[in-house]
């Protein structure tokens, strides 16, 4: 049976019917920490399950090891996955949204673990990205099944996986779960913003550099190796390379052109020695073109001609390279068309306007599910722009109308995916 206005409309009816419920459901998120570092996530995972049980949710617990958390910089990581079963054969989709995050910084005028709600939205670290999509994932399949359940149409499966690894690349998030064969969905929706469906993304590429020098007094620093001077040559190595990335410009609407950011410097002892050791931490964002080998690659090159030419003025420097991150680009696959389709089709009915395809500068666990072969789409609550969300900065915040608006849309995108793949052609 083909989907019709009535389903839309039940849908929305039991989305507004229970959204004071979501919005508790996220503020009860946001109240439990998840700052990353240090990255002690396992408590917010169990808050979650028990929420979602209260709601007849059952969510299956995936511990990641300590020694591979602390591996990888972190606490403690449980990985949740819901399995909902809507109907014979057909497809299973995954909904993906992580609960880690920065940590809040400075700057706020709400608490930032408080959930309040002034002049309609919503206040809280990863209030935007992404604990809202834990309620619009959830609330959007709670009203399915709420309908499903009377129209007895729908095939396949939904799935939401809620992971705490994506600031630290997502490798003891959707990729543990993969590698685990803990999952292997057909199609994948993951958190992102209302006002536009993300196919495309950037790559990532964070190295750490260690300028080594040595140390000596300041009142005889002609007997030590100034590393902090190393630090100054390299780094404007660096961003001379940042004016020439700007040059080079993607095809895909929506990304740029590549860029360099070196976002933490660490050095020296004292200001009455020399400094014996400088430590910089690099972001190189990759456009889908790129190749992130040979963008490795080049950078690696560009600092060891850096050290190669300071040993003249500062003999004895040295310059070690370790890569923190790859986070590799996302690329459209050609099984997100019927997503896509659905997602612009009830935008624009939803929120009154075209909602754009493009890509993002931002890199996500999306890419994970794409290198698996899972055909991946962002969308999810959220205002037109990460700016306008403050994410990642002080005062983050969701607007409730944008939060239920997405949680509409995705609900009637699944149901017309869903539908489709019971045999029914969506409408």
């Amino acid at each position: 049976m083909t989907p019709t206005q009535d389903h839309y409309a039940a849908l929305d009816a039991w989305i507004d019917a229970h959204f004071d419920e979501q919005v508790r459901f996220v503020q009860a998120l946001v109240r439990v920490p998840t700052d990353t570092p240090p990255g002690h996530n396992a408590p917010h995972a169990d808050t979650t399950a028990a929420l979602l049980a209260d709601m007849g949710l059952h969510a299956e617990k995936h511990p990641v090891p300590t020694a591979e958390c602390q591996a990888a910089g972190l606490q403690s990581i449980t990985n949740l996955i819901v399995r909902e079963r809507l109907g014979a054969g057909g497809i299973t989709v995954a909904l993906n949204a992580h609960g880690d995050v920065v940590p809040p910084g400075e700057g706020w005028t709400q608490d930032p673990y408080g959930g309040a709600v002034v002049d309609g939205a919503l206040y809280g670290r990863a209030a935007a990205v992404s604990k809202c999509d834990f309620g619009t994932f959830t609330f959007a399949l709670r009203a399915i099944k709420s309908i499903a359940a009377s129209a007895d149409q729908l095939g396949g499966a939904v799935e939401l996986h809620f992971t705490y690894d994506e600031e630290f690349g997502g490798e003891l998030g959707p990729a543990w779960l993969l590698q685990h064969q803990l999952t292997q969905p057909d199609l994948l929706l993951a958190a992102g913003f209302s006002y536009e469906v993300v196919t495309a993304h950037n790559g990532c590429l964070q190295l750490e550099v260690t300028v080594q020098g040595r140390m000596a007094h300041a009142a005889i620093p002609h007997t030590g190796v100034d590393a902090l001077q190393g630090a100054v040559a390299l780094l404007n190595v660096l961003y001379a390379q940042n004016a020439l990335l700007r040059q080079t410009t993607s095809a895909v609407p929506g990304i740029t052109h590549p860029y360099l950011n070196v976002g933490r410097i660490e050095g020296g002892t004292n200001t009455n020695v020399v400094p014996g050791k400088v430590v910089i931490k690099l972001d190189r964002r990759m456009i889908p073109e790129e190749d992130p080998t040979a963008v490795e690659a080049h950078l690696r090159q560009l600092i060891d001609d850096t050290a190669a030419s300071l040993q003249a003025q500062l003999p004895g420097l040295s310059m070690q390279v370790r890569r923190i991150l790859l986070a590799r680009a996302l690329k459209p696959l050609p099984g997100n068309a019927p997503l896509v389709a659905a997602l612009q089709r009830h935008g624009r009915t939803v929120l009154g306007e075209d909602i754009p395809a493009l890509g993002t500068p931002l890199y996500t666990d999306v890419r994970l599910y794409g290198e698996a072969g899972i055909p991946g789409v962002i969308y999810g609550a959220g205002p037109r722009t990460v700016l306008e969300s403050h994410a990642k900065r002080a005062d983050e915040r969701v607007q409730l109308s944008d939060m239920k608006a997405a949680t509409r849309v995705v609900a009637r995108a699944l149901w017309d995916v869903l539908a489709h793949h019971s045999g029914a052609p969506a409408g």
